[in-house]
Formats: structure tokens, sequence, C-alpha cells
């Protein structure tokens, strides 16, 4: 096999499996996670919070959808921010997309450790999410087609699910539940609860990461975007209402002994069907393939951005290597999954989103900049897709994700402390080592 052939990664996922894919990455943040944003905002501040956040996503998206389709390189923000900013920023913005996709499998695998207590309480959920760590790892490993084509089906599942959740409950939606606690703390609640409501979305910019592997990538990923964050936005504003109507918010963020809960969608549900009754099982083990798929899809998305910085020599090389057999960015994966279960172990969930989010806001202004800087910057460049309403939709996702950035880190100044220490410490190596490759 020839150089130029040995970083490579193969072209064969299709719109479908791109569908799969961002839907996958992100629709565990519909089964856990966001229920948090109550506790800070109630209901109304969480809600007020996810409506400007779907205005955030929407108008990224199709922004984020130009460069994918310009530059369809498996890097995704990176390689965009380097082409317009210059190298500096491309650094920061891939440090922030690999903080994002590396932490964010953490808080998903003790959700899933979470529901599946539910089944086996003898298991530990700490064991279980190692395990979970271990097993997709390995898949992804494997081969990206078997990869997308797992995602794909449990996607499809999983959407099902919450269909059917929602079916279920919207029935017994009372009004008074939603009302109930509905702003206890006011604006300052509803800024607090910003990073829940971002959980919703979180992740489908993976999209982008697999660019490189898609066939027809332009077409392909237009389709892909497109109909994914449509189809996001249905299912949040159902699963919002649904399990918040049912009992009220309490219900879904605490347990019996006080602490917050990662299994929202269960608990609703215990509140109209017994949990000896068949349909409560059948849903929490359909429930489960939602975290699965969102788990799996990330690890992937996150051996894709941290294989692009190894191949351009601003990571150890090590991690640009290819499986030979499997020809999967292998050794980034597996690193990955180290970090991943050091996260693991300090059992700190909400943390783990936050610093998640931090990430993905930074990843999503350097973007935004970046769309901005290249129509400038390289007119002529080959744009099979353009955001509509240009500039109005990148720069509205711009002021959303830069507000939210700053109301982050005045709610979470420890955590927002300890991302940019770890921006910082990887950018001064960076600068003393990586540079010159």
């Amino acid at each position: 096999m020839s150089a130029p052939q040995k970083n490579e990664l193969k072209r064969v996922l299709s719109p479908l499996m791109l569908w799969g894919l961002g839907v996958g990455y992100v629709i565990s943040g519909m089964y856990f996670g966001w229920n948090l944003g109550l506790q800070e905002g109630g209901t109304l501040g969480l809600a007020i919070a996810t409506f400007f956040i779907i205005i955030l996503y929407v108008t990224f998206t199709f922004s984020y959808t130009e460069l994918a389709c310009a530059i369809p390189k498996a890097g995704g923000g990176f390689d965009y921010a380097a082409r317009a900013l210059g190298k500096d920023w491309g650094f920061i913005a891939g440090m922030a997309q690999n903080i994002e996709f590396i932490f964010a499998p953490p808080a998903i695998a003790f959700a899933i450790g979470a529901y599946f207590n539910l089944f086996f309480p003898q298991l530990s959920i700490l064991s279980i999410a190692i395990f979970s760590y271990v097993v997709f790892t390995a898949l992804n490993i494997y081969g990206v087609k078997a990869a997308a084509v797992f995602e794909l089906v449990i996607t499809i599942l999983a959407v099902g699910e919450l269909l059917l959740f929602s079916g279920i409950t919207l029935p017994h939606l009372q009004l008074k539940n939603l009302q109930h606690n509905a702003f206890p703390h006011g604006w300052g609640g509803a800024f607090a609860a910003t990073p829940f409501a971002i959980w919703f979305f979180l992740g489908i910019e993976g999209v982008a990461n697999v660019a490189e592997e898609a066939i027809h990538p332009q077409r392909t990923i237009l389709i892909g975007f497109g109909s994914a964050i449509l189809t996001l936005v249905i299912l949040c504003v159902l699963t919002f209402i649904s399990s918040t109507g049912v009992a009220g918010l309490e219900a879904i963020v605490y347990k019996s002994n006080g602490n917050t809960s990662d299994s929202p969608l269960p608990m609703a549900l215990s509140h109209i069907v017994s949990n000896n009754n068949l349909l409560y099982h059948l849903l929490i083990m359909i429930g489960l393939f939602g975290l699965i798929a969102s788990f799996h899809g990330l690890i992937l998305a996150a051996g894709r951005a941290s294989f692009e910085f190894g191949r351009v020599g601003f990571a150890p090389a090590f991690l640009k290597n290819i499986h030979p057999k499997f020809q999967t960015p292998a050794n980034a994966l597996l690193v990955n999954m180290g970090i991943g279960i050091i996260a693991l172990l300090t059992k700190k969930t909400a943390d783990i989103i936050i610093i998640s989010v931090f990430g993905a806001l930074t990843l999503y202004i350097v973007s935004m900049i970046a769309i901005l800087k290249l129509r400038k910057k390289e007119p002529h460049l080959e744009r099979p897709f353009k955001v509509p309403m240009y500039p109005l939709f990148p720069v509205i996702a711009l002021m959303i994700a830069i507000f939210s950035f700053v109301v982050m880190t005045i709610y979470n100044f420890k955590l927002a402390l300890f991302y940019f220490l770890i921006i910082g410490l990887c950018y001064i190596a960076f600068k003393l080592f990586g540079e010159k490759n």
C-alpha cells in the first residue's frame, strides 16, 4: 500500500447512514441530562433556554453544513478554522472539539449504567459504564461501515421509543404540572439551565467529522445534516413536554433518596404504569438504545477528530496511524477511551456535561467566525451548499454561542477555569513541540 493511501479513510457512508449518525450522536440528550436543567431553571426557565438553543442549532447547523460541504475533512471545525484563521485558531478549535467529543461519552456511559442498573441492580453503574466503553471502542476499531449500520439500526429504535413514550404519556399531561415551580430562580435560573438545554443537541456537528468517509460528501452531508436537525427539534419538544407534564419536574429530577436522576423517562413512566408492567420494562430496554446510539456515535466522531489532530502534527504522531486491517483510527480511539474512563471515575455527570458543553460552544464560536472569514478570504471556494440568509444565520449562531459561553462561565466559574487550564496547557505544548510539524 502506498504512502498516500496509508492515512486515508474509506468512503462508505450514505445519506441515510449520516442521518443515523447525526440523530444518533445527539439522541441520548433526550433520555437524560436535560432534566438537570429543571433543577436550575424550572420548566419555564429551561423552556426559555431551550428555545434560544434551538435557534442556535438551526442556524449553526445550516452554517456548518456550508463548511462541511466545502471542506469535507475528518477534522471538522479544526480544518475549517485552520484554513480561515490560521493554525493557532485551528488548534484551539480542534482542542475544543476533542474536549467536547471525549468528555460527552463518559456522561452518557453513566446513564447507560443507570438504565441498565434498573434491570440488574447487582451490577454497579461504574462497571457497566466501563464495560460499555471497551465494547463500543472495539466496534469502532472493527470498521466504520459496520459501526454506522449499527448506529442506524439503534437510532431508528431509539426514535421509535421516544415517539412511543410520547404517545403513552401525552394523554396524561396536565397543564398544572408544567406550571408548577415554573420559574423558581427567575432569569438567573434560565441562564444556569443553558448547558442542559445545549445537551439536547450536543454533538450533531459530529456528522462533519465523517465527511471524508461519505459517498458524494457534498450531497450526502446536506441531506444528513438537514434531516437530522429537523428530527431532533421535534423529538426535543415532544420529550420535554411529555416527561414534565406527567407529574411535574420533581418527579423526573429527584430519586427517592433525594439525589438527582440519570433516568428521567422511566421515572415519568412509573407514574402511569407500575414498575412491574411489561410496557415499562420494554420502554426502558429500548431506551438503552438511545443512550448507546449517542455513546457509540460520539466515540466514532471523537476518534476521527483526534486522528486528524495527529495527522496534521498538532498532537502526537501515533494518533494518525490507521489500523492496517480495518482502516480505522485505532490509536486515537484507544487513547480517547482511556481519558473517558478516567473521567468516569470522578462520578460527576453534571460537571462532565458542562465541560463538554464548554468545548462545544468554543467550537461553535470559532467555526462561525471561520465561515464569515472564508467568505471574504476565499470568495471563489467551491461551495456546493450555501447557508441561507447569509450572513444572518452564522451571525445569530455566533451571538447566541458567545452569550451562552459567558453565562456558563459566570454560573460555573471553577469548571470554566478547569476548561481554560486544559486549553492553555495544550496550547503551550503545541507551541513548544507541535507547531513545527
